[in-house]
């Protein structure tokens, strides 16, 4: 039946039923596609003429008419001297020039870099991309070849090891600390796509889209940066010290049947209480220098304040009085040495003769005059 449809007029078509199948030859028998075939290609397909060996056209989609040296049954009869078949071959190959978007990518070994804040570091990376076929002649050329049927896994591997051995050039001239790389991905998976879309010029295929899924480090740095996080919120190692003791004798405390247990949180008490001890023995700040004296201003001081006396003289409380008022006092005879005075300070009422700062303003009363003969 083959072979008798093959001395028919064709109908050349291609209807994917697979996700990943690049390049599909269609099947007629000893590829002798013959004199007036319909060829017809559909959208996201490309039609790659092969006449006589050579690539003869490539077709956009749409339906043609295709015309070789071969015609239905006669040519047949005249290959009688090739042992019945024409050497006039002609082969037609569908290309799929969708997006191919179910490829994934990761490194096996951390690629190492020298980053400006930790140094040297080994960062992991994965994500996916897409490929699509950009010029079908080319890639029959120069990866399908004669192949009836390329797929994706044919190519996914070299384009896997062609991302892996830029990746680090491209995180490299990135210039991005570590820290910021999550923020960049974007910026950095369109870099890549573009140096990788540089190196397959030739082979007809290209990068559509590159995503940088995550890039990460080992565990053991991982862990340590998360250490270095909690430092910096606690604010001080030592009470981060404290903090975690503390916890480690409320885990004990939960588990009071194990002697495990129990000699853990007594000796995370001594060291509790050690902490605490050396915390009190930290010798008292030093300290502050006495001010400096003030300096004179070229404002008066106030004046002096003068003391306030209070007199007891017949029965009744007199005053305040100041030094000068205590003088009138004098004269006019209220206060004498016997009168009672008190001010601020003073004990309790006495004679105003017992007092010091009185004795020079009652000795300048003069004596009572003598009597008249």
């Amino acid at each position: 039946m083959d072979k008798l449809r093959g001395e028919l007029i064709d109908i050349i078509e291609w209807l994917d039923a697979s996700r990943d199948t690049i390049v599909w030859r269609f099947p007629r028998y000893e590829n002798e596609i013959k004199m007036g075939a319909k060829l017809i290609v559909r959208e996201s397909q490309s039609a790659v003429f092969v006449n006589e060996g050579r690539i003869a056209d490539a077709f956009a989609p749409g339906t043609y008419t295709l015309q070789t040296q071969n015609m239905p049954i006669l040519s047949t009869l005249k290959g009688w001297k090739y042992g019945f078949q024409s050497p006039f071959k002609a082969e037609v190959y569908f290309v799929n020039t969708r997006q191919f978007t179910d490829l994934k990518w990761g490194t096996q070994n951390p690629v190492i870099l020298r980053d400006p804040e930790f140094g040297m570091v080994r960062l992991r990376a994965f994500g996916a991309f897409a490929v699509r076929v950009v010029d079908p002649p080319t890639l029959l050329r120069e990866l399908v070849g004669t192949d009836p049927e390329f797929r994706t896994e044919e190519v996914s591997e070299f384009l896997r090891q062609l991302i892996v051995g830029r990746l680090g050039t491209a995180l490299a001239n990135a210039g991005v600390p570590m820290l910021d790389l999550a923020a960049r991905q974007g910026e950095i998976g369109d870099r890549l796509a573009g140096v990788l879309n540089q190196e397959l010029t030739g082979s007809g295929i290209q990068i559509a889209k590159f995503v940088v899924e995550n890039i990460s480090l080992p565990p053991e740095v991982e862990a340590a940066l998360d250490k270095r996080t909690q430092m910096g919120i606690l604010g001080d190692l030592g009470q981060y010290t404290r903090f975690q003791t503390a916890n480690a004798i409320g885990d004990a405390a939960n588990n009071p049947g194990g002697g495990a247990g129990e000699g853990l949180g007594i000796g995370m008490g001594v060291a509790l209480g050690q902490q605490m001890a050396a915390g009190l023995a930290q010798p008292a700040p030093a300290a502050q220098p006495p001010a400096p004296a003030p300096q004179p201003t070229s404002a008066p001081p106030p004046l002096p304040t003068t003391d306030q006396w209070y007199l007891g003289a017949n029965g009744q409380q007199l005053g305040p009085f100041d030094h000068g008022a205590l003088a009138a006092h004098v004269a006019d005879g209220t206060l004498t040495p016997a009168t009672l005075v008190w001010k601020t300070g003073m004990a309790g009422w006495v004679p105003a003769a017992q007092v010091p700062e009185l004795a020079t303003l009652l000795g300048s009363t003069p004596p009572p005059l003598p009597p008249q003969a």
